[in-house]
């Protein structure tokens, strides 16, 4: 059974960062893409960042220039370092995994992000 571990969220102030970081087991094979995803209170699920196993990455503009994601494909993980924080983060950050060709995916739990002073 694949399981998604995410961990690293937390409460931070405003310029602040976060690294968060989210671990696969169950045995999945050829990974295809892995990211991040974030839901605000009221607000629909929205990409924020992801890398493919080639190293393709994308991300949400309003993240550019202050987030960086990465994976390590040895080790199934994906990382999301996050700088210079700002209020409009505060969500729940949820990792995802895309393997079979992209015909398979997975959710982690989330993990809450908070910026506040």
């Amino acid at each position: 059974q694949v399981q998604l571990v995410e961990s690293g969220g937390g409460l931070v102030q405003p310029g602040g960062s976060l690294r968060l970081s989210c671990a696969t087991s169950g045995g999945i094979f050829s990974i295809n893409r892995m990211g991040w995803y974030r839901q605000a209170p009221g607000k629909q699920r929205e990409l924020v960042a992801d890398v493919t196993s080639g190293g393709t990455t994308r991300y949400a503009d309003s993240v550019k220039g202050r987030f960086t994601v990465s994976g390590d494909n040895a080790k199934n993980t994906v990382y999301l370092q996050m700088n210079s924080l700002k209020p409009e983060d505060t969500a729940v950050y949820y990792c995802k995994v895309e393997w079979g060709g992209y015909q398979w995916s997975s959710w982690g739990q989330g993990t809450q992000v908070t910026v506040s002073s």
